[in-house]
């Protein structure tokens, strides 16, 4: 069925027509043919004596069914994740690959935990530590069937940062702080899973991620290069600082530890790249930190350079159980603490959410930060510091083509044998050795392809990414993740608060209703104005609606291809499709802006509200205030309506001037609000 309409335009010139013939034809107008439109179904509000209480039935409704149906296999797979895996493995199909993966990590890890632990301001049997027991608890609590946790980089920088204020790197207590840290990340996470807060994370952008990532990493890989040039440099997680007690202390540089640092560095990046370039050489990508271990121990080993500091004895055997200890510090790590729980939701949900879809598989946010918080929290009563997954290893593992937990298993096996037999090994690795392995697992988190691609599609996210990157070099770690994630909640609350709102007009030869600056084809009528809000109606945007909304009281066509002035605006229709939601404070300033139209003559008409939105506007009373009849299923039947009216005030006024120019009666004069009266409507079947 058809429903185009004449513009009021065209109506009004058939009746200057219709009026400008010989006395004799002069007749007053007759009525006009009823418009046919879809009726809009009300909901049923009679019953509903008071107001509607919260229904926390309804809230809680969906886990209490959900958790009456969990079967005991539903709630062993809920509580150890493990249990997904185990019972569908396929040992002749998984087992190989799983045994591969697991190596390939476990060899790329042993070198990676001692350099971040260094990086932590920790001797680096820490690193080894955090690399054991975590290991194997989140590959029985953990969801993720690919993710590889352990030490990273920015966790570390964090830790150290954290740590420097409070104790010396040479103290005891520094350990104990990291190792405390760690129970505090541990429940911090645990308490969000449980919570189900992961949603959190979404209101800080990707743009402040990459920003706050790249300017890290940037520092990460200046704090190594004291082990390059030979001297010692500032303890900051600033740039500036760094940058001048490298320039400061230039007369102490020494030429070996620069040499053979360069040297595995370029050796890594190679390999990295190369592994990367060709599937079938990508063990060398897992290989490059053992191999450049291997050869900065074998070139200290033969030649002693005295300028080339080594990494000294470690201590021998597994870590043993002890509980974390200095209490009276928990009140000060809790901001850091806080800190690196968003960075591991960040980095290690964003990781793993990633994998399961290229692995096909569903994967519960909140359960992976769970698995994260028990992972640290008896990590920490083995003297593990804070670790969380790493994108590197996590590549790695998945390109390996790693099928289950498993992999993790095996990983922590390697890393068990590590500290069991060849710790004694590692006290002629080189420091600048393991400063190389840092600076080139860095070198990737610099993300200038990020900056670039958001230069050209939009500069918004582009400033954003580049406020938060600058604020962390200049300004520190805390600093830059405060600004970056407070811009990100401007952006949202200034999006949220100032929502898009578009005049539509009809596409030509259709029924359909488009916006006019996206279409400058489409057409308005005049006196009509169709008004489409395309967020959720509530009291933080309302006000700028309805600001909005009088200023289309007086519309310009400078969008349309009509060219001719807009007269007054007698109809203003909302077309609600877009809006999912509604609360009281939002239908309390409709109403208000009802009543203003009403004193003006201009009517509002509601098209397409849906089910939850209209049941809202219903209980307030708002339906009986506009009246049933304004409101409509499709913008077309609200516009044929409008239009009806329209053309009925025109051939009154038509009319009136007939009768005043051959003395006809006028029993019909017109109220001051000729528009407002009832529509000729008939129901479509």
């Amino acid at each position: 069925m058809s429903y185009a309409s004449l513009s009021v335009k065209d109506l009004t010139s058939l009746v200057s027509r219709s009026g400008t013939g010989s006395s004799s034809s002069l007749k007053p107008p007759g009525q006009t043919r009823p418009v046919k439109v879809i009726p809009l179904q009300h909901p049923d509000t009679s019953n509903e004596a008071r107001p509607p209480s919260i229904p926390f039935d309804d809230i809680f409704s969906g886990w209490t069914a959900k958790i009456k149906r969990m079967r005991l296999v539903d709630w062993i797979d809920t509580l150890f994740p493990c249990f997904r895996w185990i019972r569908t493995y396929r040992w002749s199909e998984y087992f190989k690959l799983d045994l591969m993966a697991g190596i390939t990590v476990g060899i790329m890890l042993v070198p990676q935990a001692m350099s971040y632990a260094k990086l932590a301001g920790l001797p680096p049997i820490y690193g080894l530590y955090s690399s054991f027991v975590p290991v194997f608890v989140y590959a029985i609590f953990g969801s993720s069937r690919q993710l590889a946790i352990g030490p990273v980089a920015l966790v570390s920088l964090l830790v150290s940062n954290a740590l420097g204020g409070i104790a010396d790197t040479n103290e005891e207590l520094h350990i104990e702080l990291a190792i405390l840290l760690a129970l505090l990340v541990g429940i911090l996470e645990c308490i969000m899973g449980l919570l189900r807060l992961g949603w959190l994370i979404r209101f800080i952008s990707h743009s402040v991620i990459s920003g706050f990532t790249s300017a890290s990493a940037i520092v990460i890989g200046l704090s190594q290069i004291k082990y390059f040039l030979g001297y010692g440099i500032a303890r900051s997680s600033k740039i500036v600082p760094i940058v001048e007690s490298i320039i400061a202390g230039a007369d102490k540089f020494q030429w070996p530890p620069f040499v053979m640092g360069s040297l595995i560095l370029v050796i890594l990046q190679v390999m990295k790249h190369v592994g990367k370039a060709k599937k079938e050489l990508q063990f060398l990508r897992a290989a490059a930190p053992l191999t450049g271990i291997v050869l900065g121990t074998t070139i200290a080993k033969v030649f002693h350079p005295p300028s080339i500091s080594l990494v000294g004895e470690i201590p021998q055997g597994l870590p043993t159980f002890s509980f974390p200890r200095s209490f009276d510090h928990a009140k000060t790590l809790l901001p850091t603490s806080a800190l690196i729980t968003g960075v591991a939701i960040l980095e290690s949900v964003g990781i793993a959410k990633a994998l399961a879809a290229k692995n096909r598989y569903e994967l519960d946010s909140n359960s992976e930060l769970f698995g994260l918080g028990v992972a640290n929290i008896l990590g920490s009563l083995f003297s593990a510091y804070p670790a969380t997954g790493s994108f590197s290893r996590s590549a790695v593992n998945n390109e390996s083509e790693a099928k289950t937990g498993l992999s993790g298993l095996i990983t922590g096996i390697i890393i068990g044998c590590s500290l069991l037999f060849l710790t004694p090994m590692f006290k002629y690795i080189p420091q600048c050795a393991l400063a190389a392995i840092v600076i080139s697992a860095v070198s990737g988190l610099v993300d200038y392809d990020e900056a670039i691609f958001l230069w050209r599609v939009d500069k918004r996210d582009f400033s954003l990414w580049t406020i938060t990157s600058t604020i962390t070099l200049f300004f520190g770690i805390e600093i830059g993740v405060l600004v970056g994630v407070g811009f990100s909640l401007a952006f949202v609350i200034h999006e949220s608060a100032n929502p898009h709102i578009a005049v539509l007009g009809r596409l030509p030869g259709t029924t359909v209703y488009r916006n006019i600056k996206q279409y400058p084809e489409a057409y308005t009528y005049n006196g009509i104005v169709i008004v489409r809000i395309d967020s959720p109606i509530y009291f933080a945007n309302i006000s700028y609606i309805k600001d909005r909304l009088r200023e289309y009281e007086v519309a310009v066509d400078k969008y349309t291809n009509r060219g001719l002035e807009v007269d007054r605006i007698n109809f203003v229709i909302l077309e609600m499709s877009p809006v999912t939601h509604i609360d009281s404070s939002a239908v309390e300033a409709l109403k208000e802006l009802y009543q203003e139209y009403k004193t003006r003559d201009i009517q509002l008409a509601i098209s397409n509200p849906n089910k939850d939105v209209h049941l809202t506007i219903a209980r307030s009373g708002m339906v009986e205030l506009v009246g049933k009849e304004w409101f409509f299923v499709r913008v077309h039947d609200a516009v044929q309506v409008c239009l009806q009216y329209v053309q009925s005030s025109n051939l009154e006024d038509k009319h009136l001037s007939f009768t005043r120019r051959y003395g006809g009666s006028n029993n019909n004069s017109s109220s001051s609000n000729a528009l407002l009266k009832e529509p000729l409507l008939s129901v479509e079947k």
